[in-house]
């Protein structure tokens, strides 16, 4: 897992979701985290990376780790 990815995402997460957020969290160890703040962020990481996820990947991304391996492998 590329570091700097993990940390950027944990700053897109932290700003959305206006929370203090490390890699095992999720929507249920964040208590401002949400479908429609989960949604904001995901089209967050799009513009910042600039790719497109698929609504699959979406829903499937339950973590803020399972988020930067997406980008990750987003970004080849």
């Amino acid at each position: 897992m590329n570091e700097q990815i993990l940390t950027r995402v944990r700053q897109i997460a932290g700003d959305v979701l206006e929370a203090d957020v490390n890699a095992d969290s999720t929507p249920a160890t964040v208590e401002t985290w949400d479908s429609v703040k989960h949604l904001t962020l995901m089209l967050a990481l799009e513009e910042e990376y600039g790719f497109e996820l698929l609504p699959e990947e979406m829903d499937e991304a339950k973590s803020i780790e399972q988020i930067a391996h997406l980008v990750a492998s987003k970004r080849g």
